[in-house]
């Protein structure tokens, strides 16, 4: 059986987007309560995948030292947590952070490279962690470049 070259063409471009669409970042389908109740009640629920499974354990075990806050969660619901966010970490090495920040991440970096620096210090955007200032599905999940929104003195 023969298949035409286009039919074939087609489908390298298919097989050489695959790594393009992996990198997308997503919520998991089925977020973990614990995850949804504790993480999102001070902050965006970043999607697990922005940082590498060692980075969050690093995370889940100074939470006593959160960022300049107190996240101490027992034990028990700190475990069940990590457990969640281990399963859905990146395996990229562009998504390691050694600050645990993830706007410090070489991939957060060439993501954003053509950010203006003056929006990072809008007063609508404050800061490289409120993701859902310009991105307006963040809440969801939904960080489609296309669905980006600079606000207005970010644009000037």
């Amino acid at each position: 059986m023969r298949h035409s070259p286009r039919l074939i063409a087609i489908a390298a471009l298919c097989l050489a987007a695959l790594p393009a669409l992996a990198d997308k970042l997503r919520l998991p389908a089925t977020p973990n309560a614990a995850w949804q109740e504790e993480c999102t009640s001070c902050h965006l629920g970043y999607p697990p995948s922005l940082l590498t499974a060692a980075n969050w354990r690093q995370m889940m075990g100074s939470l006593d030292r959160h960022f300049g806050a107190n996240a101490r969660l027992d034990p028990g619901t700190r475990d069940q947590i990590l457990v969640f966010l281990e399963q859905n970490a990146s395996t990229k090495e562009t998504r390691q952070s050694p600050s645990l920040r993830i706007s410090e991440t070489p991939w957060f970096r060439h993501e954003h490279d053509e950010v203006p620096a003056r929006a990072w210090s809008d007063p609508a955007v404050k800061s490289a962690a409120n993701c859902g200032a310009c991105h307006r599905g963040a809440a969801k999940g939904n960080y489609d470049e296309h669905d980006v929104v600079l606000p207005v003195a970010a644009r000037r």
